[in-house]
């Protein structure tokens, strides 16, 4: 089969590049920048370009580009670490679960700004108890009236400190022995009272993720996103976006290039390791390209995201030994390797993306 892109895919590469390693120069360079590259003002030039909602339909203000444009486009600007995440949960996740399951008066008002790169999004899921078990989730909104009173805990929520609304995953019922029933989806402006919100700070000194109190929080009952109690499924949907994109397999490809050079390839382990890299790269970037042309099962997504987030380990021992006492030095090449363990915990452990599989992909017995 013949995998080349098309000579106008080949311009928009090259374009992408060129922006990426401009952002760079400018901003500088961040291991997994779709989570630790925070900047709104790149955000708002990837809008002045058409490059946010690049494959949402057009009558919703999207570009109706093809959403292997839109992979072309991630690839170049992650692989190189220029800072995506301002602008990133929306482009994902947000704008298409509103495109899906949003009113016409909620698309009106919260599509547009994250066209322009005004808004950033963090995703209300993980909670302390819960782990990777999002049916076993606590927080609660309760209906008031014209309100939802919201109460709970999150944690490991990305940008919280810094987002202008948390799209927030609570349970509004509780069905006995149903633990899939009762969850709805509902907006929440950060910036409503009863919302505390405690910094994370990680060991590379990453402070993307969050943990969020929820005291008594009031939102109109017109937030609710979807169908109230019976969310689970465009919860579901949405981790599809999360976990099988091109974000999952880039995030330290610079790192990755970087040692690439460096490394003695007169040695045939060397050689025999980079084309191990270079192999498990490309079948990562098939994965990919499937999930986005709509070419897997549901629940696919799971095999994508392990395949990719356990090579980007690969990548970092690739990395450590390679440079050997360098990699022991505090700077962006050290960080991004002691970071590597993140990978394969973030939006799912591979042990869950292995059930997953087993179970709703390929129908295996528990």
């Amino acid at each position: 089969m013949d995998f080349r892109l098309s000579s106008e895919l080949q311009e928009l590469q090259a374009e992408a590049e060129t922006v990426a390693a401009d952002a760079v120069a400018r901003y500088g360079r961040f291991n997994d920048s779709w989570l630790c590259g925070f900047s709104r003002e790149f955000s708002r030039e990837l809008a002045e370009r058409k490059w946010l909602g690049m494959a949402w339909p057009e009558e919703f203000g999207g570009g109706g580009r093809s959403p292997l444009e839109r992979l072309i486009v991630s690839e170049a600007l992650i692989s190189a670490g220029a800072p995506v995440a301002a602008s990133w949960f929306a482009d994902r996740q947000m704008g298409p679960a509103f495109i899906a399951f949003g009113t016409a008066e909620q698309q009106a008002e919260f599509l547009p700004p994250m066209l322009a790169g005004e808004s950033t999004w963090c995703i209300g899921m993980s909670e302390p108890d819960s782990g990777s078990d999002l049916a076993s989730l606590a927080t609660r909104a309760d209906r008031v009236g014209d309100e939802w009173v919201i109460n709970g805990r999150k944690i490991w929520t990305s940008f919280a400190a810094q987002a202008d609304y948390c799209y927030l995953i609570c349970r509004t019922e509780s069905v006995a022995g149903k633990p899939h029933l009762g969850i709805s989806e509902i907006v929440v402006p950060m910036d409503t009272p009863g919302i505390e919100v405690r910094p994370i700070r990680d060991m590379v000194d990453a402070r993307h993720f969050n943990e969020v109190w929820f005291d008594d929080v009031r939102v109109p009952a017109a937030n609710l996103v979807g169908t109230e109690g019976n969310a689970f499924a465009q919860t579901m949907r949405q981790l599809e976006h999360e976990r099988g994109g091109i974000d999952r397999l880039v995030s330290n490809r610079a790192l990755y290039l970087h040692a690439r050079d460096l490394a003695d390839r007169s040695d045939p382990i060397v050689r025999q390791e980079i084309a191990d890299l270079e192999i498990g790269y490309t079948v990562g970037r098939l994965l990919v390209v499937r999930s986005v042309l709509g070419q897997t099962p549901p629940g696919f997504s799971a095999a994508t995201k392990c395949a990719c987030t356990e090579y980007e380990q690969r990548v970092a021992d690739f990395v450590a030994r390679t440079l050997g006492p360098q990699a022991m030095i505090w700077d962006q090449i050290g960080k991004g390797i002691a970071y590597a363990p993140g990978y394969t915990i973030m939006g799912g452990t591979s042990n869950v993306m292995r059930n997953i599989l087993g179970e709703r992909v390929l129908g295996l017995p528990r």
